[in-house]
């Protein structure tokens, strides 16, 4: 009986301190500031899959001439991916289509991007998307930004 009190505190102490560490992280994440909710599909077809399979909500972070997308649902202390300013090109924009819906935030956007050759795409508020292509067309002179 003591056995089995001492294990489910413990299991008890080890999720609020795995709770504690993941909110910490995305407060860390978030210091900085220049942050904002973006779901990821990576390396899509040219077609859209409006069964809303394969989107992995996220924060992504501006820092500099890149964006650091992290996974909510991670303790990585790294971004997952980085998307450089000069290589992103918006190819298309649209509201999300079927169970899309369910898988994406309520107000989401869907930018159909390419970036180094692989198409991705990103959903996000309609107030990330202003700051996210306002970001992209600030861009250097010289450097090259195509935005649609």
């Amino acid at each position: 009986m003591i056995l089995a009190l001492l294990v489910c505190g413990l299991v008890v102490v080890l999720v609020a301190v795995g709770l504690f560490v993941f909110g910490l992280r995305r407060r860390l994440i978030q210091r900085s500031g220049g942050t904002f909710d973006c779901s990821v599909r990576w390396d899509i077809s040219e077609k859209p899959d409006p069964t809303g399979k394969g989107w992995v909500y996220g924060v992504a972070r501006y820092s500099g001439d890149r964006i650091e997308w992290y996974r909510v649902f991670s303790y990585a202390v790294r971004p997952r991916r980085i998307l450089d300013r000069q290589s992103i090109e918006v190819v298309a924009r649209r509201l999300p289509e079927g169970e899309e819906e369910l898988a994406l935030l309520s107000d989401a956007v869907v930018l159909g991007c390419v970036h180094r050759g692989t198409r991705l795409e990103l959903a996000m508020s309609d107030d990330a998307l202003t700051g996210f292509l306002a970001w992209l067309e600030a861009a250097p002179p010289g450097q090259r930004v195509n935005v649609a």
